[in-house]
Formats: C-alpha cells, sequence, structure tokens
C-alpha cells in the first residue's frame, strides 16, 4: 500500500486544528452519514464496536445539553452546526454473536463488569479518534471537548439505557480566523523509547 500524499497527510495531522469556531455553514445528514460510514471500518477489539453517535442540530437538542457543559464550552456549542456526543455502549457484547461470529465472545463479557466497562471506554475512544479522522478527510473541521457533566449528558440523552457519554465533538466547516496559534507537541526523543 502506498503512504498518503503530503497534502492528505496535512488535512488529518499536520495542519488539522481543533476549531472553537464554525462558519454558518450547515452539515448535511448525508455528510454525518457518510463519516460515521468511514469511521466504522477503524478496529476494536474482538470488533466489539461499542461506540455510539447521537447527532445535535435541533435547537430542543441543544436546550438539553447546555446545563451540562462548562462555561467555557457552552457558547462555541450552541453555536456549532452540529455537536456529536461519542458514547459508549456497556451491552455492546449483545452484538458480538454476529461482530465476532467464530468464536463465543459474548461470553468473554457477560458478568465481568470491570472488563466491559475497559473494553466499551477503550474501544468508543479510538472509534471517536477514527471519526474525526473520518471528519477531516470528508472536509470538515472538528472540536473535540471534554469540558462537560458526563452524568448530566447521560440523563438527558441516554437514560434507561446502557450507554454512557465518553466525550464531545463540535463540527462543521471551521473559522480559521478565530483559531489560537497551535500548541506544541513533544518530540520523539520526548515521548518515545525504542527498546
Amino acid at each position: 500500500m502506498s503512504p498518503l500524499s503530503d497534502e492528505a497527510l496535512d488535512r488529518l495531522f499536520r495542519e488539522a486544528r481543533t476549531f472553537p469556531a464554525f462558519l454558518d455553514r450547515p452539515v448535511s445528514d448525508d455528510m454525518l452519514r457518510r463519516i460515521y460510514d468511514l469511521a466504522r471500518h477503524g478496529p476494536t477489539s474482538a470488533n466489539s464496536n461499542p461506540g455510539r453517535f447521537v447527532f445535535l442540530r435541533s435547537p430542543a437538542a441543544r436546550a438539553r445539553l447546555a446545563p451540562a457543559l462548562s462555561a467555557g464550552n457552552l457558547e462555541k456549542t450552541m453555536k456549532a452546526p452540529v455537536t456529536a456526543i461519542l458514547a459508549y455502549d456497556l451491552e455492546f457484547y449483545e452484538h458480538l454473536p454476529k461482530l465476532f461470529a467464530h468464536v463465543d465472545a459474548r461470553s468473554w463479557f457477560v458478568g465481568k463488569h470491570d472488563h466491559v466497562v475497559t473494553t466499551a471506554f477503550r474501544n468508543s475512544t479510538l472509534q471517536g479518534a477514527y471519526f474525526m479522522l473520518a471528519a477531516r478527510a470528508l472536509g470538515l473541521d472538528c472540536g473535540a471537548m471534554s469540558g462537560f457533566d458526563n452524568a448530566k449528558v447521560d440523563a438527558a440523552f441516554f437514560a434507561g439505557t446502557a450507554v454512557k457519554s465518553n466525550f464531545l465533538c463540535n463540527l462543521g466547516y471551521g473559522d480559521a480566523g478565530k483559531l489560537h496559534p497551535r500548541g506544541p507537541r513533544l518530540s520523539f526523543e520526548e515521548a518515545c523509547r525504542i527498546v
């Protein structure tokens, strides 16, 4: 397989930014489907696919989310074209007979709460990263956030279910004029070891 072009790598990584503000340009339902259809192909352990995605666009949905947001995230989230709740299903293993059919993978999780939580959280976080890369690949910008009250989001959007919120991500066409300077990153030597 050939490496991606420098242009593609720039879009996905080197020039991509976390946007705090977006242009007044809608994101279509078709685009949201296209993002998920790309992101769902990213690997998860035992093909578990615990990630669940709720797209908030309507004023009513935003009003339900607002009380859960930290003060610093409220205004930008209310103005974003779409806010995605990236969540995880603690009953993901019920789908394993379909998703990982060659063995009884469901039995690896039933009755093992700590293992379920760890697997669901880890793999939904991976799926959230795939989701953001897919959005960038399709020309959108992202603003991921963890500044919110998970319990309030869960009560507002997942009450009575086994689904729990992981993080939020605003989506749209970023307003480059409102970006802060890019923050530094750790060098290879600071973050890595080869043993």
